[in-house]
């Protein structure tokens, strides 16, 4: 599990600083109303502890706090919007009625592509 990781952020980056120097991020951009998601890292030693959930949690609070709908663009957040759809209110219109599986395999799609 994420144990006890401490998120914090800049103007573009929520990251949680690992015991040994390396960061998990969620890359992320304020457009207007919107919180885009753009991408999701956690170094791969650390994969698995539920740390993109917390940093996924972290922008959802944020976004909630800050009245912005959210845009999932990375494949990680769309994935979240799948196992959590308790959540979907927070999306922006145009995604609360989309197939969010097949956009997901889109996106798996496309990031392998960019390399």
């Amino acid at each position: 599990m994420a144990e006890s990781y401490r998120v914090e952020m800049t103007r573009r980056v929520f990251y949680i600083r690992l015991p040994d120097g390396s960061k998990a991020y969620l890359k992320y951009m304020v457009d207007g109303n919107r919180l885009k998601l753009i991408e999701t890292y956690t170094p791969p030693k650390y994969r698995g502890r539920g740390l993109a959930r917390v940093l996924t949690e972290y922008a959802l609070k944020y976004a909630m706090e800050k009245g912005l709908y959210v845009e999932p663009i990375c494949s990680y957040s769309v994935y979240y919007f799948i196992k959590h759809s308790d959540k979907r209110n927070l999306l922006a219109p145009e995604y609360r009625e989309v197939d969010l599986e097949e956009l997901f395999r889109r996106r798996i799609e496309e990031e392998k592509n960019k390399g």
